[in-house]
């Protein structure tokens, strides 16, 4: 894809060569030079909005990827939470058996 900035430029540099190549009456040459000027605004409309395009989708993209992201590490935190809890309801029981111990020697 040619760079928008250079595009413009090259449009800019084209229209004013024009110019000094190709004298004519001043009514002509102000003729064209607004077709040219209307021809780099609606360039540059297209290109902005080809930009803020692009800028949107990668967004969208930032933030799909963001939510896939989002879902997968919940999903291996509650999976370590259940260890977690699985691993302190083992150690529970054990301590609850050594309290028995405990009391029957009492």
């Amino acid at each position: 894809m040619i760079n928008k900035g250079t595009l413009v430029l090259g449009l800019l540099v084209g229209a004013g060569i024009g110019v000094l190549l190709a004298p004519e009456k001043g009514k002509i040459t102000r003729d064209k030079l607004k077709k040219e000027g209307n021809c780099i605004k609606d360039q540059i409309t297209k290109d902005f909005t080809e930009v803020k395009e692009d800028v949107s989708k990668a967004a969208q993209s930032g933030k799909d990827k963001f939510k896939e992201n989002l879902k997968d590490f919940t999903a291996k935190a509650s999976h370590k939470t259940e260890q977690a809890i699985t691993f302190l309801e083992k150690q529970l029981a054990i301590l609850k058996e050594k309290n028995k111990t405990l009391q029957q020697t009492s």
